[in-house]
């Protein structure tokens, strides 16, 4: 859409001046720069610039504050649960089945594990992110307080990586967070866990599909991923049974299956009595749904921080498997 001078100027009088001003006039954003200089020895005129070209988007703040993960697991579980993401799961197994195999053997990852994670990420990358990840990473950084501590870092990440792997940061798109390619992976987890596994002397997470199943494969293997074990299972309470005191905050796993069997709480599958173990409940459909998770659980939110997504890619990976494993 092309602007009359009139009809700009009015939009630009419109928009607030945190949105519109140059960001390299910013203090923190010249103290943000300092640093790099200092630490990274980055160029302070480079950066003046490259701020200078990047935008806040109040669209990302917006998006920021409804995140898919505050809805309760019976509105969650049918974004990801559905018959088109399972069918185009099995067909990406099927086009990359020997890359996977090699991913499962190097890395002891199940190979509809990696399969999952990409089609929650991003549809198996057809949903990449449209954003600019300078410009995602900017305006959380600095305009959302918040997490803004966590964005700066993540920005100064993005920023060696670009200079690491000869990239043009303005030109690199994802997610409104600033998660890149079709694994979405965050500027630290890009330096941390991408894998050349093409051997092309590159990581490339936007096109590359070999890079991408390595590098999601590794990941899980650096978080104690454990092949042929169990993720979670459902489970029942026995009559009587208060579950308050047993679903406990955070995501570490801080009993057994055997404690949680004593407390009256029943797996529906055999578990060994001395797995370390966890109990949730998910608002499902017809009611409060109970589940045993385990460590490849734990494993799975290391990558979103979410029990919903962690079950989510739990049961799409399940579905995968069985309509891949059919005749």
């Amino acid at each position: 859409m092309r602007f009359r001078p009139l009809a700009a100027a009015l939009l630009l009088a419109l928009t607030p001046p945190a949105m519109a001003a140059d960001l390299s006039q910013r203090a923190e954003v010249q103290e943000f720069i300092d640093g790099m200089v200092s630490k990274h020895q980055f160029s302070r005129k480079a950066l003046n610039q490259l701020f200078a070209r990047t935008e806040i988007k109040q669209q990302i703040l917006d998006a920021i504050s409804r995140p898919a993960e505050s809805k309760p697991w019976s509105k969650y579980r049918p974004i990801f649960l559905t018959p088109e993401r399972i069918e185009r799961g099995v067909a990406f197994w099927r086009d990359n089945a020997e890359l996977l195999r090699q991913a499962e053997e190097q890395y002891g990852v199940a190979a509809e594990v990696i399969v999952a994670i990409i089609g929650v990420e991003t549809f198996y990358g057809r949903n990449t992110g449209s954003y600019r990840v300078v410009d995602a990473l900017s305006t959380l950084g600095f305009n959302y307080p918040p997490r803004a501590k966590f964005f700066r870092s993540e920005l100064e990440q993005f920023l060696v990586m670009a200079q690491e792997e000869g990239f043009d940061p303005l030109t690199l798109t994802g997610s409104y967070a600033g998660a890149m390619g079709m694994p979405q992976f965050i500027p630290s987890s890009f330096r941390n866990f991408a894998v050349d596994f093409d051997a092309d002397g590159r990581r490339d997470l936007w096109h590359s599909k070999a890079d991408v199943i390595g590098s999601v494969a590794n990941y899980f293997h650096v978080h104690k991923w454990q092949l042929g074990e169990r993720v979670a299972v459902p489970a029942q309470l026995a009559p009587g049974t208060d579950p308050t005191p047993l679903l406990d905050d955070g995501l570490e796993l801080k009993r057994t299956v055997g404690e949680l069997s004593a407390a009256g709480v029943e797996p529906q599958q055999e578990l060994r009595v001395g797995q370390k173990a966890k109990l949730i409940a998910l608002d499902g459909d017809a009611g409060t749904e109970y589940w045993i998770v385990l460590d490849n659980f734990y494993v799975i939110t290391r990558y979103n921080r979410s029990p919903l997504y962690a079950m989510a890619v739990h049961q799409l990976s399940q579905q995968i498997r069985e309509q891949y494993q059919k005749p």
